[in-house]
């Protein structure tokens, strides 16, 4: 009884979340390499389902209380943008070392 409760918030989560992908996010995700390309598409496949999830490890940058990252793997970071609870922005993705300077 739990688990279909569970399924059924998850679907509705999901058909209420929009999530929208700016050029630079695009441009960049062009240009990584395809194995991080795969892993991402499975990280964003966890976001979508709960974008809190731990395995995320998603973090909230410090000066800005609605621009938050999670990991794609042990080097590379997606940044996204909470706009409300139902609309998500992701903002670029890169190598650590690369991507919170972009965003300064």
């Amino acid at each position: 009884m739990w688990t279909a409760r569970l399924d059924e918030y998850t679907l509705l989560y999901e058909s209420i979340m929009k999530i929208s992908y700016t050029d630079e996010f695009c441009h960049e995700f062009k240009r990584l390499p395809n194995k991080v390309q795969t892993m991402f598409r499975k990280q964003e496949d966890l976001f979508k389902k709960d974008n809190r999830d731990p395995r995320l490890h998603t973090k909230k940058l410090s000066g800005d209380p609605t621009t938050f990252s999670f990991r794609i793997t042990s080097s590379y970071r997606a940044l996204f943008y909470l706009q409300t609870d139902s609309k998500i922005i992701f903002l670029t993705i890169g190598h650590r070392k690369d991507v919170y300077r972009k965003n300064n």
